[in-house]
Parts: C-alpha cells; sequence; structure tokens
C-alpha cells in the first residue's frame, strides 16, 4: 500500500513536469486577457463537470474571497456556473444536462468576459455547447484539458493542455495551472491599482 501511494504521488509529479516542459506562454496570456477584461467590467466565468465542476468553484471563490491569506483586496469578479442546485436539476429535467452551461451563458454571459471550461477529455457535450455559445457571445474562450485536447481544442482561444489521459493526473495539474493562473490575474490586478 505505501507503494502505492509513492507510485501514485510520483505519477503527478511527473506529469507536472511535462508540463514544465511544454511551457505555460498560455496561461500568461490567459492572465493578460482576463485581467484586461475585468478591469473593462467584465468578469471570468468557470465551468466543468465532476472534479472540474469542483475546480472551477474552488478557483472562482479563490477571486470572490481570498486567495492568499497576505493579501486583502476587494472581491474580483468570477462565477462558476456549477452553484446552483435548482438550476442543474430544472434544466437536466426540462431541456437535458447537456444544455445547462450554453443556456446559461446565452443568458449571463456578455460579450468581453472570459470563459474556462473545465474538461479532462475535452468531448463532454455541455462544455462543447458552452464554449460554441461563449464564441457567439464574443466571449473569450479558454480551456483547460487533458487526453489530447478531445473536441474542445479547436473551440478555445487558448489552452492549457495536460499531457496525460489519467484523469486524476490531470485533475491535480489542472487545480495546480489555476492556482498558478489566480495568482497571475490578482498580481496584475493589484499592479494596475484595480483592487
Amino acid at each position: 500500500m505505501k507503494d502505492k501511494i509513492k507510485e501514485l504521488f510520483n505519477e503527478s509529479i511527473e506529469t507536472k513536469l511535462r508540463c514544465i516542459e511544454n511551457g505555460f506562454d498560455s496561461l500568461y496570456k490567459m492572465a493578460e486577457i482576463i485581467t484586461n477584461s475585468i478591469q473593462k467590467g467584465n468578469k471570468l466565468i468557470l465551468c466543468g463537470n465532476g472534479g472540474s465542476a469542483a475546480d472551477a468553484q474552488h478557483l472562482a471563490a479563490e477571486l470572490l474571497i481570498r486567495l492568499r491569506s497576505n493579501i486583502n483586496r476587494k472581491s474580483i469578479p468570477a462565477i462558476a456556473l456549477t452553484q446552483d442546485v435548482s438550476t442543474i436539476t430544472a434544466c437536466g429535467n426540462d431541456l437535458g444536462f447537456e444544455f445547462l452551461y450554453q443556456r446559461l451563458i446565452e443568458s449571463l454571459g456578455t460579450e468581453g468576459d472570459c470563459l474556462i471550461a473545465i474538461s479532462t477529455s475535452g468531448n463532454s457535450k455541455n462544455i462543447l455547447l458552452a464554449m460554441e455559445a461563449a464564441r457567439n457571445k464574443a466571449i473569450n474562450t479558454f480551456s483547460f484539458l487533458g487526453s489530447g485536447g478531445g473536441d474542445a481544442l479547436s473551440l478555445s482561444d487558448l489552452n492549457f493542455l495536460v499531457p496525460s489521459s489519467n484523469t486524476g493526473r490531470i485533475q491535480e495539474s489542472h487545480i495546480a495551472a489555476g492556482h498558478a493562473l489566480m495568482e497571475l490575474i490578482e498580481d496584475k490586478l493589484l499592479d494596475a491599482g484595480y483592487i
């Protein structure tokens, strides 16, 4: 059992090392675009399924409330489309789960907003429809992906692609990249005097 845990930690480290080798240009570009968007009065929207839904909520909370305990600043506008059980279940029951994020983007998204779609496979129908809806509304469309990116790759203005097909390792890298991106956004907004 102890060897299994060590093996999982090593797999996680090796996946993150491959991410480092691939570089982080897309994350730096996302941070720049998201920062400019927020300074213009727009917001960051996040969505995902399962563990990726939890990551979307986690990252939105980092901006809405506080990211680092030594930095007190005003709230940064971010919303995870995964937080409303009544809306989720109504859409699933009345229209179909695949239309949930699309419908929310169409109603809550504004031109100039930024969307981060989080998907380990890049092939979830509700994520793809959300990304299409975002593009139709001139919303900057970003993604955190794994497993080669799937169909979401072609719908992404920018993406962070984890070089793995193991769901757990992808999610671990997504949250590390997400924290790094939120810190970049916070630093840029602090430097600009926005927060």
